[in-house]
């Protein structure tokens, strides 16, 4: 099941997914990593824990993505990949991406939006890829890098309406076939001539029989979130952490869709932040300015503090992305076990 990008090896085909705000840190990468798999770092706002973040939240991002990329670096010990999540509706997005083609991360992943500026601000040495919904928009990716940059993704990520996050669907098009759309990507990559790029699919597949059916079905590997969220390495409260697998395994709360200010529909936990949201309008207390889709004068709450409340354990006021994976979480793993635990080994 070894997977070589651009002259990396991952030697487990599963690829960790990025959560921000805090959970995909130095520690949980470097993890997946040093497993053999391909570790995501998330930049979105990485540096919410940096004493100068509200007054230069720029600048403090970068410094706290360099410390996680060297924690990450020095845990994986040069196995698996090591990548960086940034969404293409952050502001700032290119200064981002250029600050990024300077360090030493083996490459970057976009969501929320096409990146179809991406082979122009990061450099040939580094994979990048796009996370896509459809076929149609790895479609347009393809032709825009190939026409204007000469390039192709090193990988490709199929996310679906189960996993947890910011999804790229309209509420009409959640019950969608998601390996249907997996057979028409791997059409549309041979039809390009580039059938040998992998294919990870991410949404629901972070059981020992998700992963089976997604390698059955034709994926290359998988992407997984949830599953990762409640490891003992990921940047989530531990406290926090145990709570919420303990009210999932109870049947208390589940995951369900949500209307994020960024624009996007979401997928989170119904905890009591999101029902309150659903009926009243929680004002931003510090802006940053950090998406450029959400206006926060009209903005029904700050989707930064929000989140920033939740990876600090703040269960009733903190918001929690989850896919549908989180409904058979039963106990939290060591990223070491839960892959043994998906892959069967």
């Amino acid at each position: 099941m070894s997977i070589e990008i651009k002259g990396k090896e991952m030697t487990i085909p599963v690829v960790q997914g990025g959560m921000g705000i805090g959970i995909s840190t130095g520690k949980l990468a470097g993890a997946v990593a040093a497993e053999g798999g391909m570790g995501t770092l998330s930049f979105v706002n990485c540096g919410y824990e940096e004493e100068d973040f509200y007054q230069n939240p720029i600048e403090a991002n970068k410094r706290a993505f360099e410390k996680n990329l060297k924690k990450a670096k020095e845990i994986s010990q040069g196995k698996g990949i090591l990548m960086v999540n940034i969404m293409h509706v952050v502001n700032h997005f290119f200064e981002y991406l250029e600050f990024i083609n300077t360090t030493e991360i083996d490459g970057v992943v976009v969501g929320a939006g096409l990146p179809l500026e991406l082979p122009q601000y990061i450099g040939e040495d580094k994979r990048i890829a796009p996370i896509v919904s459809s076929g149609r928009a790895l479609k347009i990716i393809l032709r825009k890098w190939k026409k204007k940059y000469n390039r192709v993704p090193d990988f490709v990520v199929l996310e679906g309406p189960k996993a947890g996050g910011h999804l790229g669907f309209k509420k009409e098009d959640l019950s969608m076939d998601l390996f249907q759309e997996l057979e028409e990507i791997k059409k549309i990559l041979r039809e390009y001539g580039e059938e040998s790029i992998p294919v990870f699919i991410g949404g629901g597949f972070g059981t020992k029989e998700g992963f089976q059916t997604a390698m059955e079905k034709g994926a290359d590997g998988v992407q997984i979130g949830t599953g990762f969220l409640f490891t003992k390495e990921s940047g989530l409260d531990p406290v926090a952490k145990e709570c919420l697998v303990e009210s999932l395994r109870k049947g208390k709360i589940e995951d369900q869709i949500i209307q994020s200010p960024v624009g996007l529909l979401g997928r989170a936990l119904n905890t009591e932040f999101v029902r309150k949201v659903e009926e009243e309008k929680v004002p931003a207390k510090h802006c940053v300015a950090c998406i450029s889709t959400c206006n926060p004068k009209t903005t029904p709450y700050c989707i930064n503090e929000a989140l920033i409340r939740g990876v600090k354990g703040n269960q009733e006021e903190g918001l929690f992305f989850s896919g549908s994976d989180g409904r058979r979480i039963k106990e939290i793993l060591s990223v070491k076990d839960y892959l043994k635990e998906i892959l069967g080994e």
